[in-house]
């Protein structure tokens, strides 16, 4: 599908939230090797805060519904993962405008957008095992499929690929930003937890690109 529209969005958003709510416990238990434990429950809290604010009135583009999203999460979920998804989501909508469909060009920068807010928010950068880890080979990804000729829906399905590759990579890491940065060795076989719910969020726009 090359025009996603904003039931896209919304479905994009229902199941982020319905992955976040099933992986919850499992999340919680990656941030509980190099966090404070609590990522997953955060994380679902944030969401259903978003469905239940989605329940009452659906926006009319898919940059509304996506700053519906940032700002929900931002007011709703603690520790570091509110304000930086938060951030990463409103810099999406900013990117979205007001267009009604969003083709693959603006997917990608979508996207682009997203992990950049993410990594002006953290400071983080690819390698220091955090969900830049995620969002950054999820761009690449998507820019390569787009310059190849692909679809909106193909260019999410090559972003998500590549976020779940890319979280895997980060288990052999040293974390070098946040709580886990303490650990030093330590955190080396866990992967981190926000790269790892990153990675759902971006599976979940793919699979709502498709229907």
């Amino acid at each position: 599908m090359d025009a996603l529209g904003t039931e896209w969005a919304v479905a994009w958003v229902r199941g982020s939230a319905a992955v976040v709510a099933e992986q919850r416990a499992a999340l919680s238990g990656l941030d509980r090797a190099i966090g404070d434990g609590d990522h997953g429950e955060n994380l679902d809290r944030g969401f259903r805060a978003v469905l239940a604010k989605l329940d009452a009135g659906v926006p009319d583009t898919p940059g509304g519904v996506l700053k519906l999203v940032a700002t929900t999460l931002i007011s709703t979920v603690g520790g570091a993962s509110g304000p930086l998804l938060g951030t990463a989501y409103l810099r999406a909508a900013q990117a979205a405008g007001d267009a009604p469909t969003l083709d693959g060009a603006a997917v990608v920068a979508l996207l682009a957008a997203a992990r950049d807010g993410v990594v002006a928010r953290g400071k983080a950068e690819p390698g220091d095992k955090t969900m830049v880890d995620a969002w950054t080979p999820a761009v690449d990804a998507a820019q390569r499929a787009l310059d190849d000729g692909a679809d909106a829906t193909a260019v999410l399905e090559a972003a998500a690929d590549a976020a779940e590759r890319g979280a895997e990579a980060t288990d052999p890491l040293v974390a070098r930003k946040g709580r886990a940065s303490y650990l030093g060795e330590r955190a080396i076989g866990h992967r981190d937890p926000g790269a790892q719910s990153s990675a759902y969020q971006l599976r979940a726009a793919a699979v709502a690109a498709e229907g």
